[in-house]
């Protein structure tokens, strides 16, 4: 089992409430096979339209290359439950979200594939955009233990709901690494089961 303490790297701001999960990877994307290659499409329309307006999005921003982390603000992964959207975002290099608020089965769907949201106030979240946003190479890091995110050396308090943070603390998201380690006796009670065993 993977335990899941702390994250540390440099962060992505983006900025914005209810970024739902048709902006993080638009519908056409969803046809694929299997994860692999979702990354470059994260926030493909987001960054199409800033480039006709002469903007850069933040993940096409040289600066913020390689970032760990993303930064974002209220109702964050709203709309509907496609798991391509944590995925895209993992597969681009994200290993933690901090944000005031996710919607819950975009939650759900970051805890089982390993990846930490963790809870800050409106005013924090926006606190540590500016810090990334003067200072793209500062380092952030989100704590799981502590209940913190640190960027630059100023700490920001953090929450984690009690059920996701112990199964990262101890490694229980990993739902096959839990499965697996109790296959003998999975397999055990199997065997006494009359219908498992009927066509034996």
């Amino acid at each position: 089992m993977s335990e899941i303490k702390k994250i540390s790297g440099t962060a992505v701001p983006v900025r914005g409430n209810d970024i739902d999960t048709d902006r993080i990877i638009p519908a056409r994307f969803l046809r694929c096979v299997s994860f692999d290659g979702l990354g470059e499409h994260a926030f493909e329309d987001d960054r199409a339209q800033d480039k006709a307006k002469g903007k850069t999005h933040p993940f096409d921003d040289a600066r913020f290359q390689g970032a760990k982390v993303l930064v974002s603000n209220s109702n964050f992964g709203c709309g509907s439950s496609r798991e391509h959207a944590p995925q895209a975002i993992y597969r681009w290099g994200v290993r933690a979200i901090v944000a005031v608020s996710y919607s819950e089965i975009f939650y759900g769907n970051t805890v089982a594939m390993g990846m930490p949201c963790v809870h800050v106030s409106a005013a924090d979240a926006e606190a540590i955009q500016s810090i990334v946003e003067a200072d793209p190479k500062a380092e952030v890091v989100v704590d799981i233990e502590a209940n913190t995110v640190t960027a630059a050396g100023k700490t920001f308090s953090a929450t984690v709901p009690e059920g996701p943070r112990k199964q990262f603390l101890t490694g229980g998201w990993d739902a096959t690494s839990e499965l697996l380690k109790d296959f003998e006796d999975i397999r055990s009670v199997a065997r006494k089961l009359p219908y498992v065993n009927a066509f034996a």
